[in-house]
């Protein structure tokens, strides 16, 4: 009878509740079955999606009509109750707005009468501010017409001892300048404060030449010497730091640098500093030469710090090749102009030393009397400490300047450094150089006069000038091409003159004249050979300074390019072309001679003298870089000289032949020419022992062992030829005389021949 309905709906929740309300009045259901399947998105919309009440008639449906009426007014209740609270909410909030209306109109009200009074104090506050401005400016502007006069005082006065209220002083006189400049430049006060300022910077830039002038002073050469490292024989060497100017004095000089270089706009002062400080380190190195001459070359020249160091610090072995040796080189000049003098001796009376196995003995020498001696020694002590001095002013150059850099870079702007610095290391480095070219000049003069030992005083220097190139590009980096060359330009003129020396010694003594008179009498070691060999030696302290000399003249390149192993090579080859020629020349020399024996001792002692100077030093490896048989070709020299030699008593052993002899039977009868033929065999052989004893005697072989080795091989073979002779004539009757031919035993032979090379026998 009843049925479903359904219905899709989205109304109010009161109507919904309503048209349930009114469906249950209106009918009797025994069940009613309500199913709602509700999607809430507004609490006072419910939207259905649908609606299936199905109504079922009960038979208790008074009891479930009560119930729901209850219920019903129950809901009714609480809607009303929600209804007034509402109605309370709606009352609340309209009186809040009505507040809050009343609130921003009276704020308004209060606005419209607050910003007119803010604004016109605004306005007083800012005519305020104006005014104060004014007067400020007012005071200002007034000030700058009594600066003159404030400033007056400080300024006549001078910056000495407060150069910071100076510096304040002039900064306001600056200011003044700027102004009248700038708002009244045709003011009588402007011209007034120029002037002031100008007087200002003038007085800045005299004190600035005055601490520069009076505080400056040259570094003490002991000092100088610790910086650069003189002494040897010291292991660990502290840094020196040379402090030119007091650290007050530099701040302040620093501080007026500053000032002038932002407003003096001249770079006066810049000139006045190089000026300065290119004075002081001119008469720093002069002090250093000045010192080096009033002190011995022998004397130890360090300061007491040094000398304290050095009893704390382990000396360091002496290295095999000193730098520099003072007296070496002059020594060894000595000696070669004695040798050219003198000859090889070694007695008293002459300076030379002999070299070890050699017993040298020339006679009827006249040897530099003591007072000469000493002169020379004097000169020559005072050439060593010139060298010694050029060196180590070289070192202090480079030390001196690289300090001298650094003291600049403090006060001189950057942009200016490099140009100031130049000219201020240009009067020292003119100086040394000059003196470099006078060295130069010196060589070559003597070189022209054939005094060929003056190269060795090019060597040590040239050393060290290319050991210090390095330290010294590092230094002038920066400075004009000109500057950067010189020390460049010095070296190769040394190279140059000392690689001609080198060829023109090798050629004087390939053309050394053969004159009688400068030959020895007695066949010792000429003094072409000693002075030879002698010059050779000294190139051993200096090999690469040698080697690079001879390679510098190679036409393929320049000497940068070589190798140490090419210019030893080089240096290899040239001593063995002077050795050459040596021995060609003295080939040509003993020519002289004309005994053959004579001839023979003498090329034997120039070739053993030769020899054992190469063993001695080690001039014998540098030749065998590339010449490996030098020894064994003087060796076989030397053996067929004494061969040469041994020849002369020839004519003395072939009396002791069976040459012509007869036949010698005991108690045979001898005819007359028979027995003449053994007088003549025996005075034959007086004859010649006593002749070649008596002129050989005079001979010199200076080489102990040598001279020894030659007695007894030539007492050897006379002795047994002559005991031979002897055996065969004895018990023969040949004279009635025979102590007239028989003057000599053996044993007398062989000390005759003992005496040989010696006249004190």
């Amino acid at each position: 009878m009843f049925g479903d309905f359904y219905f899709d709906c989205c109304v109010s929740r009161h109507l919904v509740i309503d048209f349930v309300l009114l469906s249950l009045s209106s009918l009797y259901y025994q069940d009613i079955i309500v199913n709602v399947a509700l999607i809430w998105t507004d609490p006072y919309i419910i939207p259905f999606t649908f609606l299936s009440v199905r109504m079922i008639p009960t038979e208790d449906a008074s009891a479930r009509k009560r119930e729901i009426e209850d219920k019903l007014k129950q809901e009714q209740e609480t809607l009303s109750f929600i209804r007034e609270s509402l109605e309370k909410s709606d009352q609340l909030t309209n009186g809040m707005v009505s507040i809050l209306s009343s609130f921003e109109s009276r704020l308004m009200q209060l606005e419209n009468s607050i910003i007119p009074v803010h604004k016109q104090t605004e306005n007083l506050q800012r005519l305020q501010e104006n005014v104060d401005k004014t007067l400020s400016c007012l005071d200002h502007v007034i000030s700058y017409y009594h600066v003159a006069k404030d400033t007056d005082k400080i300024i006549r006065e001078g910056p000495a001892g407060r150069l910071n209220e100076y510096l304040v002083c002039i900064a306001k006189i600056q200011k003044a300048v700027e102004y009248f400049q700038d708002n009244n430049p045709d003011s009588p006060e402007l011209n007034t404060v120029k002037a002031r300022f100008e007087k200002g910077k003038e007085l800045l830039e005299a004190e600035f030449r005055s601490l520069l002038t009076r505080y400056s002073k040259p570094v003490p050469p002991i000092l100088i010497l610790d910086a650069i490292g003189g002494d040897e024989d010291i292991e660990v060497q502290e840094d020196v730091t040379l402090e030119h100017l007091p650290e007050a004095v530099l701040q302040d000089i620093i501080c007026i640098s500053l000032w002038l270089v932002e407003y003096g706009r001249n770079q006066d002062f810049m000139n006045v500093y190089f000026q300065v400080r290119s004075s002081q380190l001119d008469r720093s190195i002069k002090g250093l030469k000045e010192h080096f001459r009033k002190n011995s070359a022998t004397t130890a020249i360090h300061s007491p710090a040094v000398q304290a160091k050095r009893k704390e610090t382990p000396t360091k072995k002496a290295p095999k090749r000193p730098v520099y040796i003072p007296g070496t080189i002059r020594k060894a000049q000595n000696l070669l102009k004695q040798y050219s003098q003198h000859g090889l001796d070694g007695k008293k009376g002459s300076n030379l030393t002999p070299l070890e196995g050699f017993d040298h003995d020339l006679r009827g020498v006249k040897h530099l009397s003591d007072d000469k001696h000493a002169a020379v020694a004097g000169k020559d002590d005072v050439l060593d400490v010139e060298i010694d001095s050029y060196i180590h002013c070289i070192s202090a150059f480079v030390k001196l300047a690289q300090s001298e850099y650094v003291l600049l870079t403090e006060i001189i702007p950057e942009h200016h450094q490099k140009k100031t610095f130049d000219s201020l290391i240009q009067e020292a480095l003119d100086n040394l150089m000059l003196e470099g070219d006078n060295i130069v000049s010196a060589a070559r003069r003597a070189i022209m006069r054939h005094d060929y030992s003056a190269v060795l005083t090019i060597f040590p220097i040239l050393r060290h000038l290319k050991q210090t190139k390095p330290d010294f590009d590092t230094t002038l980096q920066g400075t004009a091409a000109s500057t950067k060359n010189k020390l460049p330009a010095l070296i190769t003129s040394m190279e140059t003159i000392g690689a001609k020396a080198l060829e023109e010694f090798a050629d004087s003594i390939k053309n050394d004249p053969d004159k009688e008179y400068n030959m020895p009498k007695d066949g010792t070691v000429h003094e072409l050979t000693s002075n030879a060999i002698l010059f050779l030696q000294q190139l051993l302290d200096f090999q690469e300074t040698a080697g690079a000399m001879l390679a510098s003249q190679e036409s393929s390149s320049s000497a940068s390019s070589y190798s140490s192993e090419f210019s030893r090579k080089l240096l290899s080859t040239y001593i063995y072309k002077v050795l050459g020629n040596l021995q060609l020349n003295l080939s040509n020399k003993a020519k002289v001679y004309e005994d053959p024996a004579l001839r023979a001792v003498f090329l034997h002692n120039n070739y053993n003298y030769i020899l054992k100077s190469l063993e001695k030093s080690e001039l014998i490896q540098l030749v065998a870089v590339t010449h490996k048989r030098v020894e064994s070709s003087y060796r076989e020299l030397i053996e067929q000289e004494i061969q040469n030699y041994q020849r002369s008593w020839c004519k003395v052993t072939e009396h002791l032949t069976e040459r012509n002899l007869p036949a010698l039977m005991p108690g045979t009868k001898l005819k007359d020419k028979e027995r003449q033929i053994i007088k003549d065999k025996f005075k034959g052989f007086n004859d010649g022992l006593e002749e070649l004893c008596k002129i050989q005697k005079v001979w010199a072989v200076p080489d102990k062992e040598q001279r020894d080795a030659i007695r007894h091989a030539q007492k050897r073979v006379v002795s047994d030829a002559y005991k031979a002779f002897l055996q065969r004539c004895a018990n023969i009757s040949f004279t009635k005389n025979p102590e007239k031919y028989h003057r000599y035993t053996p044993e007398q032979v062989g000390d005759m021949i003992d005496k040989l090379f010696d006249t004190s026998a």
